[in-house]
């Protein structure tokens, strides 16, 4: 899915940072046939972006390391001040779960880790 809203689409809106290409398709593929609705891209920079021009995303999934200058724990952290009630999932293969850098009611999830894991965490905070 693009930065255009469907008009016809009532499901939730999901904010889906990564910069991995395969990754974020795969992604949000599950994260889509799962009930959500996705908006993508891959640096925290163009997601804060998408985030303040789009009052309607629900909830966010970014991993640690992106593309730009902003890291995944940076990107939430923004987040949260800007919006702490969004829910936030964070996931990561190599970084961990340091609770000074994890904003309030943030969830993290470790890699190796299926889609589906991560559409189980986000159900837990913003069931759809």
């Amino acid at each position: 899915m693009d930065e255009a809203t469907n008009a016809n689409d009532d499901r939730p809106v999901i904010l889906l940072v990564e910069d991995e290409a395969l990754t974020i398709m795969d992604l949000g593929d599950v994260l889509e046939n799962g009930g959500y609705e996705t908006v993508q891209c891959a640096s925290a920079e163009r997601a804060l972006g998408i985030l303040h021009s789009r009052p309607d995303i629900r909830g966010l999934v970014t991993d640690v390391e992106l593309s730009g200058k902003t890291n995944g724990f940076e990107l939430a952290s923004a987040v949260s001040a800007a919006r702490p009630t969004l829910p936030i999932v964070i996931v990561s293969g190599r970084a961990s779960p340091d609770p000074e850098r994890m904003p309030p009611g943030a969830k993290f999830i470790a890699r190796p880790c299926t889609g589906e894991d991560i559409l189980s965490q986000l159900r837990g905070l913003l069931p759809c």
